[in-house]
Formats: C-alpha cells, structure tokens, sequence
C-alpha cells in the first residue's frame, strides 16, 4: 500500500497543487488570484485560524513539508513564533474535520517510512488534541502545551528518528543510547530555544516514563505526558518501518487502551474514545470478504464509514464504494494489516466520499 508518491515535497505536493489549480481554471478563476494560491492557507479570525480555505490534501501535505524543516532546525530565534503558528494551524485544520485529519495521516505514517519523525509528530498531535476534549480536567491551556509537546517531543532525534524508520537493522547501540536520553536532550534544546511553558517541558520530559493509575492523581503535567505516551504508542503500532510493516488498528488499540499492568488506561480509553476501534485511514475486513478503508468513525463503535476497495474475491474494485457497515453483509469483522491491502490508494476519491 502506497500514496500516489513516496516523498512529501514532491508529487504529492505538486499533485495537490496541480488539482487546486485545475480546479480554480474550471472556475475561471482570475489570473492575479491563482498566482497568489498558497499551499495550507488558513483564514485567520480575530482570535487565531477560523476555517481551513484549501482541501485537506493540500493543507496538511504542506504542514509536513513545513514540519520537517521546522523540527529538523529549531533555531532560537524565530523557532517559538514559527512553533506556535504551526501548532496553530494543527489545530485549525483539526477542528475543521478530524476525521479526514486522521484518514489522511494514517494512511501517510502506514504506507510511506519516509519523514517518520513530521508525520508521527503530526498524527500524536491530532490524537492527542482529540482525546484530551474527552477528559474534562484538560483545560485549553493544557491542550495547547498537549499539541506543542505532542510536536516537538523527539526534537533532538528528528534526523535519527528518520534514518532508523529507513534502516533494516535494529538500532546500534549508539543509535540506541541516543534514543534512551532523547526526553532530556530534548528539554535542553527547547529551554535553549526559550520554551518555559513548564507542563510542556514535564510532558516531554516524561512521556516515556509515566505511570499506570487514575489521571487525577497526578500533576497536570504528569497527566498530559500519559497521555502523549499512549498516543505515541498508538501511532507507532500504525506506522511502518522498513524493518517491520505496519501493524493492523486493533493491535494499536490494545497497546493504548491496556496498560502495564494489562489493566483499561484512561488516557487510552481517551484516545479510543476520540478514534474509534476502527481509526479512519486503517483497514478493515467485511463479512462479505471485502477490504475497506475507514473513511469515518460512526455513530456506533463498530460500524464506521468505509469504502471498499478489494472486492471478495481479491480483485481491486475499479472505484472505491462506500458501504453501510450497519448492515449484513457489510459488516466490519476486523482489522487488516496495510501491508496486506495491495492497492494504490487515490486520496482524492476517498476523500470526496468521505
């Protein structure tokens, strides 16, 4: 399984670019206005962005694109306002369908290990802005230090983090000690660029080394790097790795809602929450034998919107076809690894039927 491309700032991109403004010569759209189409342009409101004015496609191909560049060189200088207006952005688009947000960034982190580190970022943002709305004690506040430490929590391994997801060994010892000490590398090389939101830096800090129980009892800061661990988790189950494929939802799942202690997590039951057991971008199994792509959680934990792509007999299906997972035979019977799903997916058609 694959996008139509396999690097963000190439035809993907430019694929993305070249239907809006196909779609804009449709239109008759002036000159002078096409010149100034920007990729990922938001319209900002009074109190920061209101509505996202490209299609999603465009939007968060170019949040990648700027992502990479934004994380791989956090310069002290600018790196705060240059970080806040991209967490910004994060949200706008969020709000503006979360669904399609998740659709389109687990199908990027499952089918392409290239630029691990932006999309994995990206995708933890997005869950971890969704499932914090469903835990009452997380303010607004909270939830912005969420996203800015769900973005920035590898920053001192985004190169390395991109080279193990390409390498077909398991990390060298170096490679490992890097990894191990990455959380307090991390937090010096924001307090070096001027972050002193401190539930930022304690969620970074520890979003390796939290605890199982009861959020309530612990610190503010303490709750938000569980929750960071758990959607951390979660996304990497769903990425694939050169060493290793993606791994099917449900395997993503458990590993978020079941603790150490293989006991319900709260901040997994969170997360599953704001998802679904089927997330949108994964794959699922009918009872008819076909292959379907959630396109949607639905109003039921078990019955989300899909299109099927694989017919039962395991041919492709010329386009994919929404069906109603509600009724027999369409019924969801499980998850489906990616790597099992062989089609080229087209992103603007599932979008459209989304």
């Amino acid at each position: 399984m694959r996008f139509t491309s396999t690097k963000l700032e190439g035809d993907l991109l430019k694929r993305a670019l070249a239907g809006k403004l196909d779609s804009m010569l449709r239109q008759n759209a002036k000159l002078g206005h096409m010149a100034r189409a920007e990729v990922g342009e938001v319209v900002m409101g009074a109190s920061g962005p209101a509505a996202v004015a490209v299609d999603p496609l465009t939007a968060w191909a170019n949040l990648q694109m700027r992502g990479r560049a934004l994380l791989q060189t956090p310069a002290p200088a600018d790196f705060l306002a240059r970080l806040d207006k991209f967490q910004a952005e994060v949200l706008a688009l969020t709000e503006a369908d979360a669904d399609l947000a998740l659709l389109l960034l687990v199908q990027a982190t499952s089918s392409d290990a290239h630029h691990y580190s932006v999309t994995h970022g990206l995708l933890v943002a997005v869950l971890c802005e969704r499932a914090a709305r469903q835990l009452p004690s997380f303010t607004p506040e909270m939830r912005h230090s969420l996203r800015c430490a769900a973005l920035t929590m590898n920053i001192a391994m985004t190169s390395l983090q991109d080279q193990l997801a390409l390498q077909d060994e398991p990390p060298a010892p170096q490679q490992r000690a890097l990894i191990d000490s990455h959380a307090g590398r991390t937090v010096a090389c924001l307090r070096q660029a001027g972050v002193t939101d401190a539930l930022w830096l304690e969620a970074v800090e520890h979003h390796h080394a939290t605890t199982p129980g009861p959020l309530a009892g612990q610190s503010a800061g303490l709750q938000l790097a569980r929750l960071l661990q758990r959607a951390d988790i979660f996304s990497a189950r769903l990425s694939m790795r050169r060493a290793r494929p993606a791994l099917a939802a449900s395997a993503a799942i458990k590993a978020a809602y079941l603790d150490e202690h293989q006991q319900a997590d709260e901040a997994g039951t969170a997360i599953i929450q704001a998802t679904g057991i089927y997330p949108p971008g994964s794959f699922v199994r009918l009872s008819s034998g076909e292959l379907a792509v959630v396109l949607r959680h639905g109003a039921h934990a078990k019955a989300p919107k899909v299109a099927s792509i694989v017919s039962k007999s395991g041919t492709p299906l010329v386009e994919p076809t929404v069906r109603d997972t509600r009724l027999r035979p369409h019924d969801v019977v499980g998850g489906v690894a990616p790597h099992e799903v062989r089609v080229r997916l087209n992103m603007e058609k599932l979008l459209a039927l989304a």
